[in-house]
């Protein structure tokens, strides 16, 4: 029976002690290899070979702990996954917290460790390795593991997939269809996408290939309508395609769906029946063939990006990342919360502060909010030129009314809009200071205004605007997982790069656990 646990030696070797000296920059092999059994613990190592049972025949036993410690220097040191068997192989640091000290021989192939890393993302098993730091940080004392004080922000991720126009979309979905068959059929594409009547599909350039002068509208309208009538022709040869296996067919015609989807997008038809490309861009729109989720996004107003938008959750006493979420580009920053709900929901732990951004705002984490969770945040500015802003009018929320400057009170529900009398306003000897509205004066209440009002008031004084200062930490942490993952997504899909990130996160952790001082002996963190 092949052994379930990785028991290597907590003591260094004097082989070991010799590459440990010799370490000087890329310390966390160094932690690495003294903290191994503490981080993967046989409670956990039980966990991981319930879910990952190796398939490989030889004498050597596989462990899943020492597949996920190389899971996650793989993503310290931003190796491929052939390069991760080639270190193993030729870098002692590696060795050194692997315990395969000098081996001739990888303890484990590429095979096996791509089936790994699939088992953690199908298992959405790459979370419990950032709980696995939060409880390693807790046992050396380093936070508290009960009420979490915690900063989210976010940072662009660009994708991985290259981004294409529509004519370019449509022949590369169009070329990945005719590719499968060819292959199936043992056949040349050349030949293939002759017999679909689109020999242009297995050039390199489409567009060079059609020969068009691209500056000139009809050009455009005909290699459109070239490109479309093509897609017909491949239809139609993949119903009437006795040689391909079913297999084939299949991927062939999902790769015809991704051309369509991207026609309906960006195509649309005159009333003579020509195509033509539609104006504006359709609400999210595909970008890529390679990464169905990808999408355009903007950092701001100039500033656009293609990918995604990567989320940290700071914990503010600890310092450690508590959760992440990945999320496409176009997306609001608050649809993400409901996933970082997620994550915490494991740690045991109560969410007493949260201090985010303005585009946070109207997420569930802040309309839902417990009663015991404070939010801090700059609130949006109230603008109403020379005239009294809304700040001027007091609201009584025991008595669900509206005070204006001049003393006028009204009723008002959150979510509406409180109108003040035209002929109330006329009279008023501020009018000049309020309103030039012949209807009068008008107050938007905000379903969340006692929030907004709230930090408003904070952000007035010292003490509430130091308090909205300790957000920037959060920024820190992203500054520091994009020098770890690079501004460019590693894989093609979210839930890839998602795991991408978690693993950065773990990183990001230990470097924090290793800067904690260790508690006095004898003592063991509640």
């Amino acid at each position: 029976m092949r052994p379930i646990n990785w028991c290597p030696p907590i003591e260094l070797s004097s082989a070991e002690e010799k590459v440990v000296k010799r370490i000087k920059r890329a310390k966390l092999f160094t932690f690495l290899r003294h903290h191994r059994h503490q981080l993967f613990d046989d409670t956990f190592q039980e966990e991981l070979a319930q879910l990952f049972k190796d398939s490989s025949v030889g004498q050597a036993p596989i462990y899943p702990a020492q597949l996920a410690l190389a899971t996650i220097l793989q993503a310290y040191t931003d190796v491929s996954d052939d390069e991760v068997i080639e270190v193993l192989l030729m870098d002692r640091r590696w060795q050194l917290v692997l315990d395969c000290l000098d081996c001739e021989q990888a303890p484990f192939g590429k095979g096996t460790f791509v089936r790994f890393r699939a088992m953690l993302i199908a298992k959405d098993f790459d979370r419990r390795l950032i709980e696995l730091t939060v409880e390693m940080a807790q046992q050396k004392g380093g936070f508290s593991a009960r009420h979490l004080r915690a900063a989210l922000d976010s940072s662009p991720l660009w994708g991985a997939a290259r981004v294409e126009d529509t004519y370019n979309l449509l022949g590369h979905a169009l070329r990945k269809a005719l590719d499968i068959i060819a292959h199936d059929q043992g056949r040349d594409l050349k030949e293939v996408a002759t017999e679909a009547g689109a020999p242009w599909v297995a050039d390199s350039s489409l567009k060079a290939a059609l020969d068009l002068d691209w500056d000139d509208p009809a050009a455009k309208t005909q290699a459109l309508s070239t490109i479309l009538q093509a897609l017909n022709q491949m239809e139609g040869l993949l119903q009437q395609s006795p040689q391909a296996t079913p297999q084939a067919v299949q991927a062939a015609t999902e790769n015809m769906a991704v051309a369509r989807q991207i026609q309906q997008q960006d195509v649309e038809v005159e009333p003579d029946g020509s195509p033509k490309l539609r104006k504006g861009t359709a609400k999210d729109r595909r970008i890529t063939i390679e990464d169905a989720q990808m999408r355009h996004g903007r950092k701001s107003r100039k500033q656009r990006f293609d990918g995604y938008k990567r989320h940290v959750l700071r914990d503010l006493d600890g310092g450690l990342v508590r959760a992440v979420g990945l999320t496409p580009a176009n997306l609001p920053e608050a649809t993400v919360t409901d996933d970082i709900i997620a994550d915490l929901k494991d740690q045991s732990v109560t969410l007493r502060e949260l201090h985010i951004d303005r585009a946070y705002l109207a997420s569930h984490l802040v309309k839902h909010r417990a009663e015991d969770l404070t939010i801090f945040c700059k609130a949006w500015p109230v603008r109403n030129g020379d005239r009294f802003t809304k700040q001027a009018f007091t609201l009584d929320w025991s008595a669900q009314r509206i005070h204006c400057p001049n003393g006028v009170r009204l009723p008002f529900e959150p979510g509406k809009v409180v109108r003040f009398p035209a002929e109330t306003c006329a009279d008023c000897p501020l009018q000049q200071q309020c309103t030039t509205s012949k209807k009068g004066r008008s107050v938007s209440i905000h379903p969340d205004e006692q929030l907004f009002a709230e930090l408003r008031q904070r952000q007035v004084t010292p003490a509430g605007r130091a308090q909205l200062r300790q957000r920037v930490q959060v920024e820190h942490s992203l500054a520091q997982v994009s020098q770890w993952q690079g501004d460019k997504a590693r894989y093609h899909s979210q839930r890839k790069n998602l795991f991408d990130l978690r693993r950065i996160a773990v990183v990001h952790n230990l470097h924090v656990i290793a800067r904690m001082p260790d508690p006095p002996p004898g003592e063991i963190a509640a």
